[in-house]
């Protein structure tokens, strides 16, 4: 199925007219019986077509570009998108396929490619041509790409007009010839795969229906049903069942090892084994819970945790929140549920079961044993809601404006919990900047100022007669601020990512009146390089790698210290690769690069910084 990308536009009435069009041309090319079966993902972008008349083209990422501004109709827009993923389906990007002198030649491969597609889709009777037959233009056979090929080389020369394509005369339309994709191990066209297979299918049916046995797609199985019951009756998920794909395929199922179900956010697809023989009220359960995985963005929020395990603790929470929910039935198996972990987040969870690591290992999600259901099997291709809106984006927003339907009509409980993360998803977060910045404030207050008349306000020039103090720090408040920061300079942190950490400290102390900051390097000894002024500090790390870092002296070298002073803050710079336990006396705070995690469960604040 071909998956139109565009820019949100609210309501249907206010797309503009050539998206209108384009979108009655997708439907057109998702309503037929072969054509359908095609994968790709179809975005309004102007990308490679710059120049005027150009309508589409396909790059050998599987992406289709189409021009909304082109002037066709639903019909022929069906025609041209069908062409591009056809290039796809037919394997006109594979190096297998492609003579062995095409890179000297790309424009004579892509019309000849232009051509067998154009061919194709005479042949089939599809949509509305762009071109006329090939077969009144050329008298050769159009039935093999490679002797279509040799033909025009050999008569048109090396740099033949774009006849066939949907780019403009002198421009590709297949983006990325130059650039032959290969296949290694057990890797395949998936477009090829996924085509061959609807051939493979549609004449079975052909061959079915002749001998008087229908074969078809069962529109009424029990996760369909399970899936309709979530757009018509429960908003709070409706706006998420709407956005996915469900896919009931065992042999699918099979190749994956999904013994129930897996969701893959990315592609926007959930994965429904149908020989497991759960009800269309066990089905809702199972729906409800891959939902909620994308819509919670658990596949983001691991944050270099195991991947594993972090599934194991998001399902304990989802499974406990649809128990209080009563959305549909429990599975029979299959499930993490357990009663003594109600009301806990996810991230509690996970440091629950990394200290039984062993026992929670061996616990089955909806996928199976050892696997989870959070499924990250392809390469996205539904990344995005046109130019404004991310796929994450949308998904927060449809629980988001769920949640808020689903309480203003009253329509069942909700989990506090569940309403909690709903609310703190869709909030915009706080930039680590900014919470640092707050960290500050509280460690330093403003100071007062003191008037002095031992250095004269420099308005007094303009007064001399009257006598101005200037307004000064004293010395004993000044003594008293400053802080310590305890630098992981192993070979695991880089430079830029230091450099990035001290460089928000130094301009927070100065905008402070802090006036020195006590530096401790730690890798695999601890190293104190005294007092220094803040705007000093970021030139003076240097990266060493001798080893594992162990900060623990350098902490207790600092706490030691008699001219630090009892009650000063300690800022701790690492990437999380250090001891299991580390015990600081003082306040204190960790700087951590947004993605890694410390190997226990802090005490104090934890700030996670990126560029």
């Amino acid at each position: 199925m071909a998956y139109l990308h565009y820019k949100y536009y609210g309501s249907y009435d206010n797309y503009p007219p050539g998206l209108k069009v384009l979108c009655s041309g997708v439907d057109i090319l998702n309503d037929h019986p072969l054509l359908s079966r095609l994968e790709g993902g179809v975005y309004v972008k102007n990308s490679h077509l710059n120049h005027k008349g150009s309508a589409a083209c396909v790059t050998r990422n599987g992406q289709v570009y189409v021009n909304q501004s082109a002037k066709l109709t639903p019909e022929e827009w069906a025609y041209a998108i069908a062409h591009c993923l056809l290039h796809l389906a037919f394997g006109h990007f594979d190096e297998e396929k492609i003579p062995q002198d095409m890179e000297y030649f790309p424009a004579v491969w892509n019309k000849a490619c232009d051509i067998y597609v154009a061919r194709f889709l005479s042949d089939i009777g599809f949509g509305s041509p762009l071109f006329i037959d090939p077969a009144k233009d050329y008298s050769f056979r159009q039935n093999d790409e490679i002797r279509i090929y040799e033909k025009l080389l050999e008569t048109e020369g090396s740099q033949p007009k774009q006849t066939f394509g949907l780019n403009s005369p002198e421009a590709y339309d297949m983006i990325g010839i130059e650039h032959p994709l290969t296949y290694k191990n057990n890797e395949k066209n998936e477009y090829r795969a996924a085509f061959s297979y609807a051939i493979t299918h549609l004449a079975s049916s052909a061959v079915g229906t002749a001998g008087g046995h229908s074969v078809t797609d069962d529109a009424d199985t029990p996760v369909k049903k399970a899936a309709a019951w979530f757009l018509a009756r429960y908003p709070l998920l409706g706006g998420l069942a709407a956005s996915f794909k469900i896919i009931e395929d065992t042999a699918f199922c099979q190749r994956n090892e999904i013994q129930i179900a897996a969701v893959d956010a990315s592609l926007g697809e959930i994965y429904a084994n149908p020989v497991c023989g759960y009800t269309e009220q066990e089905w809702r359960f199972v729906l409800a819970h891959e939902y909620l995985h994308a819509g919670l963005c658990h596949h983001k929020r691991c944050q270099g945790r195991d991947p594993y395990l972090w599934n194991v603790a998001c399902d304990y929470v989802i499974n406990d929140w649809l128990h209080e929910m009563r959305i549909g039935e429990m599975p029979r198996d299959g499930l993490l549920y357990d009663e003594t972990l109600h009301g806990l987040s996810a991230e509690n969870i996970y440091d629950i079961i990394v200290k039984e690591m062993r026992r929670f290992k061996k616990h089955a999600t909806f996928r199976g044993y050892g696997k989870g259901d959070i499924f990250r099997g392809g390469e996205p291709h539904f990344s995005g809601l046109g130019n404004s809106m991310t796929l994450d984006d949308f998904f927060k927003n449809s629980l988001r404006e769920g949640l808020d339907y689903h309480m203003a009509k009253g329509r069942g409980f909700l989990p506090a919990g569940l309403v909690g993360e709903i609310r703190a998803l869709t909030m915009p977060p706080i930039p680590w900047e900014v919470e640092l910045a707050e960290w500050f404030d509280i460690q330093f207050p403003p100071l007062e100022k003191h008037r002095t008349y031992a250095r004269p306000s420099r308005r007094q020039g303009s007064t001399p007669d009257i006598p101005r103090p200037s307004y000064t720090l004293l010395e004993q408040d000044l003594n008293s601020r400053t802080f310590g920061v305890v630098i992981d300079t192993s070979g695991s942190m880089s430079e830029k990512e230091i450099g990035l950490a001290l460089g928000a400290i130094a301009s927070y102390a100065v905008a402070r009146d802090v006036p020195f900051v006590r530096l401790i390097f730690c890798d695999a000894q601890a190293t104190d390089a005294g007092y220094m002024a803040p705007e000093d500090i970021a030139g003076r790390v240097e990266v060493t790698g001798r080893g594992g870092t162990v900060l623990q002296p350098g902490v207790d070298a600092l706490e030691k210290a008699r001219d630090f002073p009892k009650n000063g803050p300690i800022l701790i710079i690492t990437d999380g690769l250090i001891e299991n336990d580390l015990k600081v006396k003082h306040e204190h705070a960790y700087l951590i690069p947004k993605g890694a995690r410390l190997p226990f469960t802090p005490k104090r604040k934890v700030f996670y910084f990126q560029e």
